[in-house]
């Protein structure tokens, strides 16, 4: 990824991309090509060295069964919105201006694990369930389901965890505009309802 040292992502940052429950598209080679599959997943820290994203998929989906051995890449992806100039003091000032992007993303690299076993789905399942409903006014639980149902959904999934070995992180969130520009973007976000985008960029003016 390219990444200009203005835009490279704090530790912190990275933290929040890994851990934030969400999604992310993993993607790996096999003899007939890249595949790519969007899939939920939980970052366990104490897997080897830099930890692990753990996720799941249907048993049809051909990805899990024909990765090629070596490398694979999961894209993490933050928020992101089109930014107009017309935010931008600068603007009036000059003119010189142009509509760009904002974005925080993650590529996280490493090698794909294959876990068939019901143990292991159950624990990961669990535990991913429990990320998303924390909070909620009635969370739900696997366990509000019947036994052989879960059994039977367990039985149609597999396991896939990717074992990082390097993450390249970027966060392109107005850092190279003047700061009246970026307070201008970041007041233009709210007032459009894009409160994770303008958090995003109050954070790194350090607002």
């Amino acid at each position: 990824m390219y990444i200009p040292a203005h835009f490279a992502a704090a530790p912190e940052a990275l933290q929040n991309l890994l851990t934030s429950p969400g999604a992310a598209n993993l993607i790996t080679m096999t003899d007939q090509g890249l595949l790519a599959t969007l899939l939920p997943f939980a970052f366990n820290p104490a897997v080897g060295e830099h930890g692990a994203l753990q996720a799941h998929m249907a048993r049809n989906n051909p990805q899990w069964s024909t990765a090629a051995t070596g490398e694979a890449l999961a894209i993490i992806q933050g928020p992101d919105d089109y930014i107009t100039p017309s935010w931008y003091a600068s603007k009036a000032e000059h003119g010189r201006v142009v509509p760009t992007w904002n974005y925080s993303t993650a590529h996280v690299y490493g090698e794909l694990m294959i876990h068939d076993d019901a143990g292991w789905l159950a624990q990961h399942v669990r535990h991913l369930t429990g990320l998303h409903e924390k909070g909620r006014e009635r969370p739900w639980s696997v366990d509000d389901a019947p036994e052989k149902f879960i059994a039977g959904q367990l039985r149609a999934i597999v396991g896939v965890e990717l074992v990082i070995s390097r993450i390249e992180a970027k966060e392109k969130l107005s850092q190279n505009r003047s700061a009246p520009d970026a307070e201008g973007v970041a007041a233009g976000l709210w007032a459009g309802g894009r409160e994770a985008s303008a958090a995003a960029v109050e954070r790194v003016r350090g607002n």
